[in-house]
C-alpha cells in the first residue's frame, strides 16, 4: 500500500528544502510515518541503521516492519507504544529492538512527536539511535544473556547516553515540529499583524521567553510591531513597541543594527557582555534586553539578506538555558519564511487597493426612479482573500421602467473584477430597449457571454419593477443560478422569491428557455437582492445561512434602508471568505 497522497503533499508543503538541508544530512536516523504507521518518508541515516532502502520501506507499517520482542518475535499491534502515542496524537519515547534487513536485531532508543495541523494529526516523526549494546555487539546478535552479563558499570553508561541521545532527539524534534507549525500558519493568513500574533504565540514560551519583531518601513524606519512575553509579565515592559530610531551605522556592533543592514543572524550567548551601544537604535534595544533580563539571545533577519523586511529578537532569561547553534539554524529558518509572509501581504496590499479601487469605480451610482428608494453596498472579502466579480446595479430602461441587477462571476482576483465590469457594460445595453420578459434578456447575455467576454461562469438576477409612482408594483424577474431575493412586507413578513430559477451563465446547455416570474409587490415593502457572501459561511450549510439573512431582516425592516445595508453586511459571521454585493429597494407606503 503507498502512502496516503494528502500526506505526501503536507511534507512537501513543509518546504523540500528544509528536509534536505536539515534531516537528510542528519546523522541521526528520521522517519515521518503517517496517522495509521505507514512510512511517508525516511532520511539516509534511518536506511543506514535499519539497512533497508528507503524506497523499500515507503508505504509500509513502521512497527510490522521493524518492531520486535528481544527473541525477534513480533509485538502484538495493541502492545506498540509508538502506535498508542500516534493514536492518541501524543509525544512518546522508548528503548525496544528493531529488525533489520540483514535479519539482525539492534537495540534502538526511540523519541516520537505527533505533526499536527488544524487539530488534526497529520502523521509522527521518529527519531531512531542505536544503543551502545548494538555498538557492543560488533555485529553479532545479542541475545537476553549476554545483555544480563554486562557490568553495572556499563548499564550505567548505558543509560546516561541514551538519556542523552533521547533528550538531544526530542530537542530536535521539537524544533522540527515548531517549523512546521510555524510553516502551517504562516500560509493561512496574508495580514502582517495577524501572522506575527500566531508567530508570537508559537515562539513564546516553546523556543523563548521573549521575541521582538520590527520591521522596516523604509530605508531609515523601524517599528517594533510586536512584543511578546510569558505569562504574568510586566505589562509595561509592552511599552516597547512603535517607532524606533533609525538603522543608522551599518558597521555597529549592536546585532540588530548589523541584521537590519543584510547581516547573518547572531547568536549572543551572553547578551550585552562587553558591546556598547553604537546608535540610538543600539541603545534603544540594549534597554530592552536589558528590561527583559536577558541571559542569551538570538537575532536573525526577516527575509534574505538581498531583500531584508525586518528583524526577529528571540530571548531567553534562564543562563542555565542559552540559546545552541540548533536553535539559531531554526530561528534563521523562521526569519525566512517570516519575511517571505510580509513580503507577500505587501504585494497582496497593493494589488487588493487597486483591485477594490477599480471594482468600486466600476459599480455606477444609483439611479432616482420617483418615490422607490434605493440603497446598495459593496463589501470586499475579508483582509486574506482577493477582490472577487461580485456587483450590482440600478437603472431606468427606455421605456421608464426600473431595472435591478445582481451578479457575481466566478473568481476571487482582479480578473474576476475585469469579467463583472465587461457583463456589466453587456447587461445595461441588452436590457436598455428590450422591454420583454427578463429570461429572454438573460439567456441573449448566456449566447453572447463567450463570444464578446473572458468569464467562465457566473450567476446573476436581472429584474424590472413595472407601475407607476403610486403603484401598484410588479416585479418581474430571471435568476441564472442565483439566491433568491428576499422580500419583506409591511406585516412583519419576510419571503424568498423562489420562483424564475434557470441554469447559472456559461453553461453552454442550449434548447430550454430562462423562465420570467412575476410577484406583486406590496406598498412599503422591502426587496433584498445580494450575492451569496451574505450567506455562505465555511463549516455552515446554505439553510443555516438563509434563516439568518431573514431573521436579521426581519429585525432590521423598520432601519432605514442605508442602516439596513450596513446592518446585514456587519452581521455576517466571523470565517467568511467571499465579497459581498447587496442591493435593497423600498416602495412607497400606502397614502
Amino acid at each position: 500500500m503507498r502512502p496516503d497522497g494528502e500526506h505526501r503533499k503536507w511534507l512537501s508543503a513543509t518546504d523540500p528544502d528544509l528536509w534536505r538541508r536539515v534531516v537528510e544530512q542528519l546523522d541521526k536516523a528520521v522517519a515521518v510515518t503517517d496517522p495509521a504507521g505507514r512510512v511517508v518518508a525516511v532520511n539516509p541515516a534511518a536506511a543506514r541503521l535499519l539497512d533497508r532502502p528507503a524506497t523499500a520501506m515507503h508505504g509500509q507499517d513502521l512497527h510490522d516492519l521493524c518492531h520486535r520482542d528481544p527473541a525477534g518475535a513480533r509485538i502484538p499491534r495493541e502492545h506498540c507504544p509508538l502506535l498508542r502515542a500516534a493514536a492518541g496524537a501524543r509525544s512518546a519515547r522508548g528503548d525496544d529492538w528493531w529488525l533489520r534487513g540483514d535479519g539482525r536485531l539492534v537495540p534502538v532508543s526511540w523519541s516520537a512527536t505527533p505533526l499536527i495541523r488544524d487539530g488534526v494529526l497529520q502523521g509522527m516523526v521518529v527519531l531512531v539511535a542505536g544503543t551502545t549494546a548494538d555498538r557492543c555487539a560488533h555485529g553479532e546478535r545479542s541475545a537476553p544473556a549476554e545483555r544480563a552479563d554486562r557490568t553495572d558499570q556499563a548499564d550505567r553508561t548505558d543509560q546516561a547516553e541514551r538519556a542523552a541521545r533521547t533528550s538531544a532527539l526530542e530537542s530536535l524534534a521539537e524544533r522540527l515540529t515548531l517549523v512546521a507549525e510555524i510553516t502551517d500558519v504562516l500560509g493561512q493568513t496574508l495580514e502582517v499583524d495577524e501572522a506575527l500574533a500566531r508567530l508570537s504565540r508559537l515562539l513564546v514560551p516553546r523556543l523563548a521567553d521573549w521575541a521582538a519583531v520590527d520591521l522596516l518601513a523604509g530605508p531609515r524606519q523601524v517599528h517594533r510591531v510586536a512584543v511578546t512575553g510569558p505569562e504574568g509579565r510586566d505589562a509595561g515592559q509592552e511599552d516597547w513597541h512603535g517607532q524606533l530610531p533609525p538603522p543608522a551605522g551599518e558597521a555597529s556592533a549592536s546585532p540588530l543594527v548589523r541584521v537590519l543592514h543584510g547581516g547573518a543572524p547572531v547568536l549572543q550567548e551572553r547578551a550585552g557582555a562587553g558591546v556598547l551601544p553604537g546608535s540610538p537604535l543600539a541603545a534603544v534595544h540594549s534597554a530592552f534586553l536589558t528590561a527583559t533580563g536577558a541571559a542569551s539571545v538570538i537575532t536573525v533577519p526577516l527575509g534574505t539578506r538581498r531583500q531584508v523586511t525586518g528583524a526577529l529578537t528571540l530571548v531567553r532569561t534562564d543562563p542555565a538555558r542559552p540559546f545552541g547553534t540548533g536553535d539559531l539554524e531554526v530561528a534563521g529558518d523562521i526569519g525566512r519564511r517570516v519575511g517571505l509572509v510580509i513580503d507577500n501581504a505587501r504585494r497582496f496590499g497593493r494589488q487588493r487597493e487597486v483591485a477594490e479601487a477599480m471594482q468600486h469605480n466600476l459599480l455606477a451610482p444609483l439611479p432616482g426612479h420617483g418615490r422607490v428608494q434605493l440603497a446598495a453596498r459593496y463589501q470586499p472579502a475579508p483582509a486574506g482573500s482577493q477582490v472577487g466579480g461580485d456587483w450590482y446595479d440600478a437603472f431606468t430602461l427606455r421605456d421608464g421602467t426600473l431595472a435591478l441587477v445582481i451578479g457575481d462571476v466566478v473568481g476571487h482576483d482582479l480578473t474576476a473584477a475585469a469579467g463583472m465590469a465587461q457583463l456589466h457594460g453587456i447587461l445595461r445595453s441588452l436590457t436598455w430597449d428590450h422591454a420583454g420578459p427578463t429570461g429572454a434578456v438573460v439567456d441573449r447575455l448566456d449566447s453572447a457571454m463567450h463570444a464578446i467576454t473572458t468569464v467562465p461562469m457566473a450567476t446573476l438576477v436581472l429584474a424590472r419593477l413595472e407601475g407607476p409612482d403610486t403603484g401598484p408594483w410588479t416585479l418581474y424577474w430571471t435568476s441564472a443560478g442565483h439566491p433568491p431575493p428576499l422580500l419583506l412586507t409591511p406585516d412583519g413578513n419576510a419571503q424568498y422569491l423562489e420562483a424564475g430559477q434557470g441554469l447559472l451563465l456559461g453553461t453552454q446547455f442550449g434548447g430550454a428557455q430562462r423562465p420570467t416570474a412575476a410577484h406583486a409587490l406590496p406598498a412599503g415593502s422591502t426587496l433584498l437582492l445580494y450575492t451569496d457572501g451574505l450567506i455562505e459561511v465555511p463549516g455552515s450549510d446554505l439553510d443555516t445561512g438563509f434563516r439568518r439573512l431573514r431573521r436579521h431582516a426581519l429585525a432590521l425592516a423598520e432601519e432605514s434602508l442605508d442602516t439596513l445595508c450596513d446592518q446585514l453586511s456587519a452581521r455576517v459571521p466571523a470565517g467568511s471568505t467571499d465579497d459581498i454585493a447587496l442591493l435593497a429597494l423600498r416602495l412607497p407606503g400606502a397614502p
